[in-house]
């Protein structure tokens, strides 16, 4: 098979990459930062080829997609994987740069890349797109305002893909991870504070990276008559919280 994947320079994406090209398949792996690319293709030799790409980039993005395709043909999964979140704030403090620099990410890159290969994969009626999602589509909590609100729009764009292709023999999967360890998502989350970061995980045993890539390499080599909508994984030591009741000193008597 051959995979193309969006944000591979660490986390989820190079975890998903190892996975593929470990088990023989090509893997097209982008992201912003060339070096961690590179040592990515140093570690996983040539059937992995590495590009750096921003997917906010629309007419970027494009022009990279149909360059593969033309250098290596159909390609059997597209993983959109790259997302971020900045800040934990609640909305009424949070930074509107930093809303918008998670929609670009989180939403336009998703779109940017689907919309560029979904004329090649309806016209050779196969294929598989894994949208790489979150619970936090489906808990709010507190600081999660927009990176919830981008994920919840993933869940609903996955629903509506399987929708709209529905007889193209296209698959659409919506991966929604709970606690994760072990990337540096919550490190960019917190602006580069490590302990703060750290201290998410303490005492807990989340999901791993590779617990991800299990996941996503299970689900893409399923017989193609079968399409997973929606998976969601927490790991044991998490769940979803109940609803928040304060105390209002003006309540009816």
């Amino acid at each position: 098979m051959k995979i193309f994947i969006t944000g591979t320079s660490s986390g989820f994406g190079k975890a998903i990459a190892t996975k593929f090209v470990k088990e023989g398949h090509l893997v097209v792996g982008t992201a912003r930062r060339s070096n961690k690319l590179l040592e990515l293709k140093n570690d996983l030799g040539d059937n992995f080829h590495p590009i750096t790409l921003d997917v906010t980039d629309s007419i970027k993005t494009k022009e990279v997609i149909e360059r593969c395709l033309i250098e290596f043909g159909f390609f059997d999964i597209v993983i959109n994987n790259a997302g971020l979140s900045l800040g934990t704030e609640k909305a009424q403090d949070a930074i509107l740069e930093e809303w918008h620099t998670a929609i670009d990410t989180n939403i336009k890159g998703v779109v940017n890349v689907t919309h560029a290969f979904l004329p090649s994969l309806i016209s050779n009626k196969n294929g598989l797109i894994i949208n790489m999602g979150s619970t936090a589509a489906l808990y709010p909590y507190a600081g999660g305002n927009v990176y919830g609100g981008t994920k919840a729009f993933l869940k609903q764009f996955s629903m509506n893909l399987r929708v709209d292709l529905h007889g193209t023999g296209v698959r659409v999967t919506d991966i929604e991870p709970g606690l994760v360890g072990g990337t540096e998502f919550s490190i960019i989350r917190m602006k580069g504070d490590e302990n703060k970061a750290k201290a998410l995980y303490e005492k807990t045993n989340p999901l791993m990276p590779d617990d991800i890539s299990e996941t996503v390499y299970w689900i893409a080599t399923l017989p193609k008559h079968v399409n997973i909508n929606a998976i969601e994984m927490m790991p044991v030591s998490q769940s979803p919280a109940g609803l928040q009741v304060y105390s209002d000193p003006n309540q009816r008597k």
